[in-house]
């Protein structure tokens, strides 16, 4: 990363994936004010604390990512802008996928609570950041993280909900990257493979088989790691590197969702 002092406002649940990408980024010398439940995130914020030397200290914003109306969240953006004055990217790793279950058997306030996570929490975060970045002038980068189940060519049975709204998330991306690039404010996503934590490996058998039949499943053999294989793409769209980069999204799957038959034998 050519400039390794950016400041990133960083939405997390705590999961493995976020903990492992904030780190990486404290490693990097970024600045950061995660962004979630309070109790979820210490325990991270801590840790950068304790065990990366130089790291700087990590901020803390509670938000409820529930949140019925738009100003909860501006409110909860405008005090992680005061932190630094300003920030240089918005990575939103804030995801839930719920319980895998078949589409009949999604409750309403279930799919209430998928939708608002996974798509109005992000729309109303987009809006807040991009209205600081544009009155800085001085743009930005956008990055939002979901699975293969957003993309038409990964989807896997159990997450209807989950992949139709993080789906409007793809399209989120291009049609804000066209309005939002004359503020010089870059939009991308990044679409995860699955990794031996997600739900829905624990739905079809658990580790020990998604471990036996990786080969059946992933072209690399390999499900994802998220220790190593997802903060380079991270670090990369945060960075002046990808400067002429938005409205993409980047797959980081090992090709999970490109060998679907492979796939398809493994569930």
């Amino acid at each position: 990363m050519e400039n390794p002092s950016k400041k990133v406002l960083m939405t997390s649940d705590g999961d493995e994936v976020s903990r492992n990408i904030a780190f990486h980024l404290a490693k990097h010398g970024c600045r950061l004010v995660m962004m979630g439940n309070e109790a979820s995130l210490k325990s991270i914020v801590e840790s950068i604390r304790v065990s990366i030397e130089g790291a700087f200290p990590v901020e803390l914003i509670g938000i409820d990512m529930e949140a019925d109306n738009e100003q909860a969240f501006r409110v909860a953006v405008d005090k992680a802008w005061t932190c630094f004055g300003n920030f240089d990217a918005f990575l939103n790793c804030y995801t839930y996928q719920g319980k895998m279950q078949d589409i009949l058997d999604v409750c309403e306030d279930e799919f209430k609570r998928i939708t608002k996570i996974n798509l109005t929490a992000p729309w109303f975060l987009l809006k807040a950041v991009a209205s600081r970045m544009k009155q800085h002038g001085s743009g930005g980068s956008i990055v939002f993280m979901a699975t293969i189940a957003s993309g038409e060519r990964g989807l896997y049975p159990g997450a209807d909900a989950y992949a139709t709204a993080s789906a409007g998330i793809h399209q989120l991306v291009r049609a804000s990257a066209m309005s939002l690039g004359k503020h010089k404010i870059r939009v991308n996503m990044i679409s995860r493979g699955l990794h031996l934590g997600d739900e829905y490996i624990a739905s079809v058998g658990g580790r020990d088989r998604a471990e036996k039949l990786v080969k059946d499943a992933a072209p690399l053999g390999q499900w994802l790691d998220p220790e190593k294989h997802l903060y380079s793409t991270v670090i990369y769209l945060i960075s002046d590197g990808s400067c002429f980069m938005t409205g993409t999204t980047v797959l980081v799957d090992g090709a999970q969702s490109l060998m679907r038959p492979r796939l398809k034998s493994y569930m």
